[in-house]
């Protein structure tokens, strides 16, 4: 016998009246609720109305919850206990839901048999793989198809025409991508069923996404590929963000900050808006022509100075809009003094403050969320195992066996340390039942940090080799490796400083050839040593070491390449060119691998080394922020081909050179004379550059004055979007992130003592461990209470 969640098949007979049972069968409703209701002897009328009034909700849930204290002396005294395949159904269910709970992944899906494993499909590691893959596809399309970035250089003077692809094979591609993401929302929605479909506005958005795209390729297609807007080009990043439950927090919570911003943005314009009409007041024409360069150049009219002031906001055109005005009195300077500090030194910084204070807590409530769902996860599989043990009629508490908690190990996939640690725990554990709470408390093991142990050194027998493994072992035969590494750099510096000005005829290339020989041999001889005392595979465990053993080889490798191509050197070492690379680029391709090998010394640096790992976290953990980037990248690049592909025109044999308008040549600073030609929107790579340009906000003036000038004066409100979506919003999104990363990554550094064996390996979920609060059970409870496909009475 057991108890079903789905069916009413395998009941006890006579506990429920054949309709009763029937009803059950028909209307999904749970028959485990019914199974535990309050046992009243033998008094079959008085046992049906309870179970009627269970099962048609006449009694209130907090009195059924109180009656299912009992349970157990219903099941005990049916044998009620899951076996055969409704056991193996409940072990599958518990080996999905710590799935989950490892991956954080919401637990608001089906656990039927077909489901878990349609389930369990879909995430395997081969079908995600597919998905990104086809992503990754169908967004590197639009450096292919037309038009095509497949070019040498974006510069408009020199660029051959490109190679286009013929009318449908991009669009063959696009229509097998659309395929796989057919088939993945399919999944999806079938997974979570019609209920929770109807919530998430992300699948709804995903079909329509779908539906538009493809009635695009259908136009596309009727067009033979001529049409020059492709709606679904600006539509594809939608799938990249679908995909990452990060990046949909991200953007929560991007848009939960916008009203905070918009203050404050409104703030910058009233700022700009008043000091443009002072601007206009102040530098208005005159009658004497030479006395208004400042108004010819920068104050025209309103829009010519909205955007001056714009520009110098972000300090691009300082002080060059400042100079004629400057050069007349100096009392104007003042003007554009007081403008710059309250527009860029206040309310920039203030906007900036506003950021990081609405993101202060953005990662903290990211993990306590993703907290609760591990928890979660737990404790459904918790409850699901619980029907599979007997437990004895005085006993209140629910418990698992330990044997099916083994079963369920087997099948989990999780990293192996986890596992491991588990069932270790459960092996030297005297009981062999769990209740809830040891349960949960076996699982943390998912929580802790991820320590490395280094291998033991190896053990010596003769006292000679003790010593030489005390030596070459100790931290100071590092510090004289550093050394070592600084003397090469300065050697290499002195010497490419003594052959600047030299021609390549007559630089002998014999002083810095014997150098990089010599310092390759120590570099050899060192890395040798550190094996020898350290052991290779301690020596090999430290990423420190790696790194300086994987560039010692290549250096030697070329150092040997260099030498038998070109023999050993000496005075007057300048051979004709042989092989792939002559004898100056392959030395200078050894002495940039020796400078990079220098960074060596970070991790001798705590400092230093602290503020490289909390890079690498955040380039490990914070993909969500770059993958927003990507996103806005895509669609404003899209954009800009659609507004501005072949707008910018070489113009021929026009002089550029610095002049003034005044003779007809083009003036200093301009687009052309600054030879900016490879910026552009023609295709898809050049238009991300530009875009790139754009966003450091150095110069960039230069693009909104030139392509106002090829296509249109409201062009510049596609630079100026682009300027405040990722300069001011997304720029100072990631610096109060930083901020938030290395002031944590600082604190833990602070309060914990470095092990010289021992390496932690932390994630940004196990950065604000110490903080996070523990869901409590009634929470836990709740939530399960409120799960669309398992009923649960406790």
């Amino acid at each position: 016998m057991r108890r079903d969640f789905y069916s009413g098949k395998g009941l006890p007979e006579g506990l429920f009246p054949p309709p009763l049972a029937e009803q059950c069968r028909i209307w999904h409703k749970p028959p485990s609720l019914l199974a535990r209701a309050p046992w009243f002897g033998h008094n079959a009328e008085l046992r049906q109305d309870a179970l009627l009034s269970a099962y048609f909700g006449l009694v209130t849930r907090s009195k059924l919850q109180s009656l299912c204290r009992i349970q157990q002396m219903i099941l005990v005294s049916f044998n009620f206990v899951a076996t055969g395949a409704d056991g193996d159904l409940y072990i599958n269910q518990a080996v999905v839901f710590i799935e989950d709970a490892i991956q954080y992944r919401s637990i608001n899906h089906r656990v039927d048999s077909k489901s878990l494993w349609l389930y369990r499909w879909y995430y395997s590691r081969i079908c995600q793989w597919i998905l990104s893959l086809t992503i990754t596809i169908i967004l590197a399309l639009a450096f292919v198809e037309k038009p095509s970035s497949l070019t040498v250089t974006s510069d408009v003077r020199y660029r051959h025409p490109p190679w286009d692809p013929p009318c449908g094979l991009t669009e063959s591609i696009e229509l097998l991508c659309f395929l796989v993401f057919a088939i993945d929302v399919s999944v999806k929605s079938y997974l979570i069923g019609w209920e929770e479909f109807c919530k998430t506005k992300w699948l709804m958005a995903y079909i329509l996404t779908l539906i538009v795209s493809l009635a695009d390729w259908i136009v596309s297609l009727s067009f033979f590929c001529t049409e020059t807007v492709r709606i679904r080009r600006i539509l594809r990043p939608f799938f990249l963000l679908q995909n990452s439950s990060m990046m949909k927090k991200t953007l929560k919570s991007i848009n939960s900050t916008l009203p905070e911003m918009a203050s404050v943005v409104l703030l910058l314009a009233v700022h700009l808006s008043l000091f443009t009409m002072f601007a206009m007041l102040l530098f208005a024409r005159t009658k004497d022509g030479q006395q208004d360069k400042e108004w010819v150049g920068y104050f025209r009219n309103l829009p010519d100075s909205l955007t001056s002031l714009l520009v110098l906001l972000t300090t691009a055109n300082n002080p060059d809009v400042m100079i004629p005005a400057y050069s007349k009195n100096r009392a104007y300077s003042i003007f554009f003094i007081l403008f710059t500090v309250l527009g860029n030194l206040f309310l920039m910084n203030l906007l900036t403050a506003i950021i990081y204070n609405q993101f202060r807590g953005y990662l903290l409530k990211s993990v306590q969320s993703s907290l609760f769902r591990r928890r979660l996860g737990i404790r459904a599989a918790f409850e699901v195992l619980c029907p599979l043990e007997e437990t004895p009629a005085n006993e209140q508490e629910l418990c698992v066996s330990v044997g099916d908690l083994f079963q369920v190990l087997q099948k989990v996939e999780m990293d192996s340390r986890c596992k491991q640690a588990i069932i270790r725990s459960l092996k030297t554990s005297s009981c062999d039942r769990l209740s809830a709470a040891q349960f949960q408390k076996l699982f943390e093991e998912l929580d802790k940090d991820a320590i490395k142990q280094h291998p033991h050194s190896p053990e010596y027998q003769s006292h000679f080799m003790q010593k030489l493994q005390f030596v070459f072992g100790h931290s100071y035969f590092g510090y004289l490796g550093n050394v070592v590494a600084l003397a090469n750099i300065i050697s290499i510096c002195v010497v490419l400083v003594m052959d600047a000005d030299k021609q390549p005829s007559e630089r002998d290339d014999f002083f810095l050839g014997a150098i990089n020989c010599f310092f390759i041999l120590y570099y050899l001889l060192e890395m040798l040593l550190k094996i020898l005392a350290m052991g290779l595979k301690r020596y090999w465990s430290y990423p420190s070491n790696r790194f300086d053993g994987l560039l010692t080889g290549i250096l030697l490798v070329l150092e040997i390449a260099t030498f038998a191509v070109y023999g050993f050197p000496h005075p007057g070492w300048r051979p004709e060119f042989m092989g792939l690379l002559s004898l100056w680029d392959m030395v200078r391709l050894v002495n940039m691998l020796i400078v990079f090998r220098f960074l060596r010394i970070i991790p001798n640096m705590k400092f230093m080394s602290l503020v490289v790992t909390t890079l690498l976290d955040l380039v490990k953990n914070l993909r969500a922020f770059a993958g927003i980037l990507v996103v806005v990248f895509y669609a404003f690049a899209i954009t800009g081909i659609m507004l501005f592909k072949g707008s910018v025109v070489p113009m021929g044999n026009i002089s550029i050179t610095n002049a003034t308008s005044d003779n007809g040549t083009l003036p200093c600073g301009t687009y052309e004379q600054l030879e900016y030609w490879p910026n552009n929107f023609d295709d898809f790579a050049a238009a991300v550059v530009t875009l790139w340009d754009v966003m450091v906000v150095n110069n960039w003036q230069v693009f909104l004055e030139a392509f106002s000038r090829y296509s249109s004066p409201w062009a510049k409100i596609y630079f100026i979007a682009w300027w405040l979506i990722s300069s001011v919003i997304w720029v100072n999104l990631f610096v109060a992130l930083l901020l938030e990363n290395f002031i944590h990554k600082w604190d833990r550094h602070c309060h914990r003592e470095t092990l010289s064996d021992v390496e932690y390996q932390r994630t940004v979920e196990l950065m604000f461990r110490d903080v996070l609060e523990e869901p409590t059970e009634e929470e836990l409870m709740e939530r399960l209470h409120q799960h669309p496909h398992l009923h649960l009475c406790r």
